[in-house]
């Protein structure tokens, strides 16, 4: 390792550089792509480059080479900029030909009637840590940094003014966390956060002056998020990325004061004379946020991410590859401590435990017109009203995925939340709901928190935007005059009393065979016996399975079809299309938490003794429930009414099936 990175310390240098030996566009422009390509294929000099999402803001040095793992919340109009400018100096009156790429700024004396001016565009992205991210895999990202950052002295950024108090509390934080390095950030295993008061998002029971007085809103999509969002400009290929997309960008920082007076003028003289900016002051505020608040980051090297997950290679063929094959003669034993695991979490259920697992390997793989493959929304009821014992069990899932986010479905919350993300065209820009996620994040519904009383016409609007959700994958945008369908693929798990108000693929009812007396400290102390590598190993199986290739082969195909046909012979009305599908879902699922890449006859015969075709009849649907805005919503499971669910699992030979399963999933799948 180097002692001096100019690429890292001075990009800016490397580009001028490229452009004083051959200015002529594309060519310059390429080189310069293909250098930092070149530089950071490695992991290990990736690592080397510090983070946004780890060091504050104020630790970074303006102009510097800098990466930020997010999501892309929203897309603004393309902007143009001088590409390339000269500039005349003012004693010798020479020019001098200067880029003006990955720059907000031009330097002073340009000759704005030069011939050699370039006009170019780009494309900005507003981009927001990703939503619901879990602490183990910031812990992890953070720990494999090697970039050595100090305090930067070169400007001193803007922050909005807060009281004596928060700074004292802040100072008491910082002495009280250990540290790691020079930057002062909290050792790998602490529990501590970075201070960053300037860019954490306001909660919901921030009141709306205090949201006023801070004159921006940086339109996390989870309430209570923090991290620093940031403007990322993209140079190339900005149509390969869409809204929703889990990004990691290299690019230059920055965060030249000037941008936020810039940002002060324009506001200030729309309001003298409105005629002369066609952009309204909503739109100036959303769009020119303050840098020290939201910098501003020029890609130079980006790419798509298919999961977050710290302790995989981020590459999905490396982890297909190399990685899968080193793990593979572990995948039948750490799917047998999963499941003992998650039995135990589940009161000594077996069989819940065997399909929570199935549904946290379960995603959407394929869309056949707008019906989504892969999906497995389970409601697991059953779950007692008003105790702690869901909180509990998301924290489980949430020590276990890299993402996700608990909703509970009490009437207030469904009254007054936005799930739904609707446009705003008076800041022209996309005002983000709590369903606007990353792919393979866990939705965790509780639905014992639901209580007697009349939802609204918002709560209605929520509750059939989650109907939507679960059953086509899909959220639908308000965009005022019109709604447009994002696709998506969230992992849903319903938790609830009796059958759930919405739809699901599969129920299961909590059977416990443990009672503890104490149901929190039982539960606590399951989670401080997992050592920290050990769930570590569940969290590399989880994601393995869900990257596994799948496939059926034709004998296979063929049993299954005879099977379909012997099962339909009797009473055509017992098995339908959806059920195969069903099934098929399930057997699929059932294989990948194996291990196996292609459909055994062990994973079809035991997916047919577990899974029961549907009932005759119209599926559930929310509207059953509540048709019309101020519709009565009472829970089911207090009332005791009992309903079939779209899949529901044979609890008749409850004994027998355990033990198959149990028998099955320890038994060795690999050579």
């Amino acid at each position: 390792m180097p002692s001096v990175h100019d690429w890292i310390n001075n990009p800016l240098g490397v580009v001028d550089g490229l452009f004083a030996q051959g200015n002529s566009a594309p060519e310059w422009e390429t080189k310069v792509v293909e250098y930092f390509k070149e530089k950071l294929k490695d992991k290990e000099a990736q690592s080397w480059v510090p983070s946004l999402n780890d060091v504050p803001l104020h630790y970074l040095k303006p102009n510097s080479l800098v990466r930020f793992r997010c999501m892309i919340q929203d897309m603004f109009d393309p902007e143009f900029y001088m590409g390339a400018y000269e500039t005349i100096d003012p004693t010798t009156k020479a020019k001098v030909l200067r880029c003006g790429k990955y720059k907000d700024l031009v330097e002073c004396g340009v000759d704005f009637n030069s011939r050699n001016t370039v006009t170019a565009e780009r494309q900005t992205f507003y981009c927001v840590p990703i939503p619901g991210e879990a602490l183990w895999v910031k812990e992890g990202y953070a720990c494999s940094s090697q970039a050595r950052v100090v305090a930067s002295t070169s400007y001193t950024p803007n922050r909005h003014k807060r009281s004596y108090d928060e700074d004292e509390d802040m100072d008491t934080q910082s002495h009280s966390q250990p540290r790691s390095g020079p930057q002062g950030l909290t050792d790998c295993h602490g529990n501590g956060e970075s201070k960053r008061l300037e860019t954490e998002a306001p909660s919901q029971n921030v009141s709306q002056s205090d949201c006023s007085s801070s004159h921006i809103d940086l339109n996390f999509p989870l309430p209570g998020e923090r991290g620093p969002a940031c403007l990322v400009k993209v140079y190339e290929e900005w149509e390969k990325f869409k809204v929703n997309d889990m990004l990691e960008v290299f690019g230059v920082l920055s965060v030249d004061p000037a941008l936020s007076l810039i940002a002060d003028d324009k506001e200030a003289s729309s309001l003298l004379d409105p005629t002369e900016s066609m952009e309204t002051v909503e739109e100036q505020r959303a769009h020119s946020p303050p840098a020290s608040l939201v910098p501003r980051l020029h890609m130079l090297y980006g790419q798509s991410l298919q999961h977050n997950n710290s302790l995989l290679p981020s590459a999905v063929e490396e982890v297909k590859g190399t990685f899968l094959n080193s793990f593979r003669s572990e995948l039948a034993s750490v799917r047998a401590e999963l499941l003992s695991y998650l039995t135990h979490v589940l009161l000594g259920d077996n069989l819940a435990a065997e399909y929570l697992i199935l549904h946290l390997t379960s995603s959407v793989y394929a869309r056949r017109d707008v019906l989504p493959l892969g999906k497995f929304t389970l409601n697991l009821s059953g779950c007692p009203h008003g105790s702690p014992y869901t909180e509990r069990l998301y924290q489980v899932i949430q020590q276990l995925v890299p993402t996700s986010y608990r909703l509970s479905m009490s009437l207030h919350e469904m009254n007054t939340l936005r799930l739904v993300p609707r446009k705003d065209y008076v800041a022209n820009r996309l005002v983000s709901g709590a369903l606007q996620l990353v792919k393979n994040t866990s939705l965790f519904l509780d639905e014992t928190r639901l209580e007697q009383g009349q939802l609204d016409a918002t709560g209605v609007r929520n509750l059939t935007a989650l109907g939507n959700l679960i059953s086509w994958q899909k959220v639908d945008y308000d965009f005022n005059y019109h709604q447009m369908e994002f696709p998506c693929n969230i992992n849903v798990l319903i938790v609830s009393e009796g059958r759930s108000l919405l739809p699901s693929d599969c129920q299961v009812h909590l059977q416990p065979t443990v009672t503890p007396p104490d149901l929190e400290e039982y539960l606590s102390a399951i989670q401080v016996t997992q050592l920290p590598s050990q769930l570590n190993r569940f969290r590399v199986y989880l994601c393995l399975a869900r990257c596994l290739d799948y496939s059926i082969t034709e004998d296979m195909s063929k049993a299954v079809e005879d099977d379909f046909v012997e099962m339909r012979k009797d009473n055509p009305q017992s098995m339908s299309a959806e059920d195969l599908h069903r099934m098929l879902v399930v057997a699929r699922l059932l294989a990948v938490s194996w291990g196996q890449s292609a459909l055994s006859r062990e994973a079809w015969m035991q997916c047919k003794e577990q899974v029961q075709p549907s009932p005759p009849g119209p599926p559930p649907c929310v509207t059953q429930q509540c048709s019309c805005a101020g519709g009565e919503v009472v829970p089911q499971g207090r009332l005791g009414r009992s309903g079939t669910p779209a899949s529901s699992v044979s609890r008749s030979k409850t004994n027998q099936c355990v033990s198959e399963i149990t028998t099955v999933a320890l038994s060795p799948v690999f050579p």
